[in-house]
This record gives structure tokens, sequence and C-alpha cells, in this order.
């Protein structure tokens, strides 16, 4: 994980233009040279998070950080406005966005990126929270995919579903204890995907905001798969009925 340290470094890497997933500030460190990191951040929509100093000393493997460090990204993150943009100009295909409450592991968002990107989705949404960032592992995860297939980081995942589906998109939530198969869902309009994070799956808020909530039918004792399989899994499903469709009306 590429780190800048220091207020100095950080200063000087945000007013040249660096691509940072995010930047950690110390709890109860306020003063003039701070602000000024903290409003260029905001200026350019890098999250600043404010967290324990030990937490600091942690990301920076040292003490001598100054109260501030950032963690460099591969890429800017993009905004949901950017993956409609890119669905709507797509011709003759529907949009398509997988929204991950929470998927911590960067090789899992890596392997979804690169899924995605195979499966013909216009885009990721992650929460700025609770979420892998688009670091230099994740990166390397996806392949080169992430180079081209745009993620947008949000405040507020409940939100942006409202604003999905505002645009027309259908929400599909993924959850093992859902009756309903996933492949009794129809995938021909514009759709989100939503999957849950290791261990904890969707959370209750997210939940309740999906149209449809849809499991994985599975027999012997393993009753789910790694979220970067199952994302997978039904993506290919949506590919296949946006196929079965467009062949039909031919």
């Amino acid at each position: 994980m590429d780190r800048f340290t220091g207020i100095h470094a950080v200063r000087e890497a945000l007013e040249a233009g660096a691509a940072f997933d995010r930047i950690v500030i110390a709890k109860g460190r306020q003063d003039t040279r701070v602000e000024e990191i903290v409003q260029l951040a905001r200026a350019r929509n890098i999250p600043v998070r404010f967290e324990d100093r030990g937490n600091l000393d942690r990301l920076a493997n040292s003490r001598d950080h100054q109260g501030v460090v950032a963690i460099a990204a591969v890429r800017p993150a993009a905004t949901l406005e950017d993956i409609l943009d890119r669905a709507n100009q797509s011709k003759g295909q529907m949009g398509l966005v997988i929204l991950l409450d929470g998927v911590e592991d960067p090789h899992n968002l890596g392997a979804i990126i690169r899924t995605a990107l195979a499966a013909g989705a216009h885009g990721i949404v992650i929460p700025e929270r609770r979420a892998a960032g688009l670091t230099d592992t994740v990166a390397r995860a996806s392949a080169g995919a992430l180079a081209h297939l745009p993620v947008a980081k949000v405040t507020n995942l409940a939100r942006t579903m409202e604003e999905l589906k505002e645009a027309g998109y259908w929400l599909v939530g993924l959850d093992e204890n859902a009756e309903k198969s996933y492949t009794e869902v129809d995938y021909t309009s514009p759709t989100g995907i939503v999957m849950g994070g290791e261990g904890g799956g969707l959370h209750e808020l997210t939940r309740k905001r999906c149209d449809f909530v849809v499991s994985l039918p599975t027999t012997g004792p393993v009753k789910s798969l790694n979220v970067s399989v199952a994302t997978g899994v039904v993506l290919f499903e949506v590919l296949r009925q946006r196929h079965q469709r467009k062949a039909s009306n031919q």
C-alpha cells in the first residue's frame, strides 16, 4: 500500500494532482496547515477520515507522520453520474451496475472488477467506508480491468440505491437466506446487482432497498460462495438472459 506521510508531503502530492484513496488525520490534530489539506482533499472529492493516532501509526508503519497519512490510489474514483453516462451511451445495451455493500478484501474487489468488465457491466459502486480502496493491490488483482471500468465511491450507499431506482434501475440483492433463486429474476431491464461484504452479507438497510432478494442454490455443507465468485455467477446469468432476449428479437 503506497502512502504519503507528513503535512508537507501530503499537501505537495495533493497540489500535484496525485490520486488518493483517502486521507487519514489524527483526531485532535487541528491547525491551519491541516485545514488546508482537508480543503484540498474535499475539493477533489477525496475522503478524509479522522482516526486515533494509533491507527495512523499502523498505516504509516511509523510514529513520524505529523498526524497526517494519505493512502495512494492507482486512479481517481468515478461518480455515479459517470457510470450512468457510460450506460446511457452504450448503444443497444441495458444498464448494468454492481453495488458492493462492504467488500473489504482488495483481492475480492479486484476479481469483481475483472468479472464485471467481462460481463459488460458499466461500473461498480462502493462506499467510502467499510470497503477496499482503489489501491495497487486491487489493480493487480483486477489484472488490468480497473483501468477500463469506472468505480464510484459514495458516502451513502442506501441513497445511491434510491438514485438508481429513480434512473429506472431494478435492484437485485444477493442473500443466502432468500427463498427466490437468482435465475427467477428478469435481468433484461436496467439492473443493479447488490452484493454484501465478506462474512456479514447485506446490511439490513441495504437489503430493504432491494426490489428483489435472491440466493444461489447450493448442495452439500457449503451454503455460500466467496463474494467474487457469487458476483460472477449472477453477472453471467444477466448476460445469458440478455443474449437470449436479443436473439429472440432478431
